[in-house]
């Protein structure tokens, strides 16, 4: 298992080693961006405005006065307490990314412009610089200036349309998912961006992602199923339309989902439940057969779960090799053994000292894989070294300090 306070040095080079990454983003989709590079090498530096810094440090449950979200969402991050609103903030920014190979900002578009740090103006001076612009509704179109959240992005998209039961009010996933979906497809772009730049002369280029975007490209057939049909996709709960059986079946102490929609898989299914007779139904062969006769179907499957407990229909259906699972908790997550024994939970020394269990890292390389060298950062704690590195002596750091330029 992995421990953050184990030392780098121990740790060998991830694949982005010697990649160095700003990251002006706050909150979500563009911090998820830095966390991913960071956890496979990068150098990802933070910047922070004083006093306050990014607001996820204060979102939900706190801990000894910081977010325990913190802890995972910038580990492996240097923190620089600079203030962009300030002319000397901006030029020690410009400075910075002089030297930089990745920009991720996610403020709203125009912000950048109107610090003197336009796409044209940064590759006037670091022409390889890769620039990854995270936006509700991207750097164009009508809708470009628009205040944005995931939440709006995930509506936009088609995601919340889909969410929920038929006819009532649509539901969110428990999580930021459009602002993690932004984040990897952005992530997807700086490593592409790289590779470009590294095979084609070292010029750099913008990424630009919009949060609905990002949804939109994750809704598999949903236009061209209305271009050919003119059929609107409508929520359905737990089920899959238009593959069956996939749904979430009643217990005796809760719900299962099971997942029986290949050919062979369907059969082994209705010969475990007792229901041959549906398993060797002509009809029932192929996948089109059975989502006419869906209902029927998940009521023989809800017939033979509900009497029983998960485990025991975990147990059958793992036998009769039908993919099927319980609905995990927290609880569920940390205390099962192949989470363990493929260091999904790790245990994280925090910098305020207290220990607590966080997600390891996705996904897995076997040469090269991801680690958490470092915890999540105080505020400004990498302000002095950092500007250090710059060239920055120590009067002049105390000079920005007492203007209020740093932290």
């Amino acid at each position: 298992m992995q421990d953050s306070t184990m030392a780098p040095t121990t740790l060998q080079p991830g694949a982005l080693a010697g990649v160095r990454v700003v990251e002006m983003g706050q909150l979500i989709a563009g911090p998820f961006a830095g966390k991913t590079l960071g956890e496979f090498g990068a150098e990802v530096i933070k910047i922070e405005a004083p006093g306050a810094g990014d607001p996820l440090r204060n979102w939900r449950m706190i801990k000894d006065g910081t977010s325990v979200w913190w802890q995972v969402q910038s580990r492996n991050k240097k923190s620089v307490a600079l203030d962009l609103r300030q002319p000397q903030g901006q030029d020690l920014a410009r400075q910075l990314l002089r030297e930089a190979d990745v920009l991720i900002e996610n403020f709203r578009p125009g912000t950048l412009e109107g610090w003197g740090m336009s796409p044209e103006a940064l590759h006037a001076i670091n022409p390889g610089l890769v620039i990854l612009r995270i936006s509700g509704y991207g750097q164009t179109g009508p809708y470009r200036d628009l205040p944005g959240f995931g939440v709006v992005g995930e509506a936009m998209g088609g995601l919340r349309h889909l969410t929920g039961e038929p006819g009532r009010v649509p539901v969110r996933v428990g999580v930021s998912i459009g602002d993690t979906l932004a984040a990897l497809h952005g992530t997807i772009g700086v490593l592409t961006a790289l590779y470009h730049r590294k095979v084609n002369g070292g010029q750099g280029q913008v990424i630009d992602v919009a949060l609905h975007e990002a949804v939109f490209n994750v809704m598999e057939s949903l236009v061209p199923e209305y271009s050919a049909f003119g059929a609107v996709r409508e929520s359905a709960g737990s089920a899959l339309p238009g593959i069956a059986p996939s749904n979430a079946y009643p217990c005796a102490d809760g719900w299962v989902l099971v997942a029986g929609n290949g050919d062979s898989i369907f059969k082994r299914l209705m010969q475990a439940i007792g229901r041959e007779d549906l398993g060797q139904a002509p009809d029932l062969a192929n996948n089109a057969g059975r989502v006419a006769r869906v209902q029927e179907i998940d009521a023989a499957i809800g017939d033979w779960t509900r009497s029983r407990s998960i485990t025991e229909v975990l147990d059958v259906l793992a036998q009769a090799r039908v993919p099927a699972g319980r609905v995990y908790t927290a609880k569920d997550i940390c205390e099962d053994p192949h989470y363990r024994a493929r260091d999904m939970i790790l245990q994280q020394t925090t910098r305020d000292g207290y220990t607590v269990e966080v997600p390891g890292v996705v996904p897995k390389l076997s040469a090269t894989p991801g680690t958490v060298r470092s915890s999540a950062p105080h505020l400004g704690d990498d302000t002095d070294a950092v500007l250090t590195g710059m060239g920055l002596n120590t009067a002049q750091i105390a000079q920005l300090r007492s203007q209020g330029v740093i932290q």
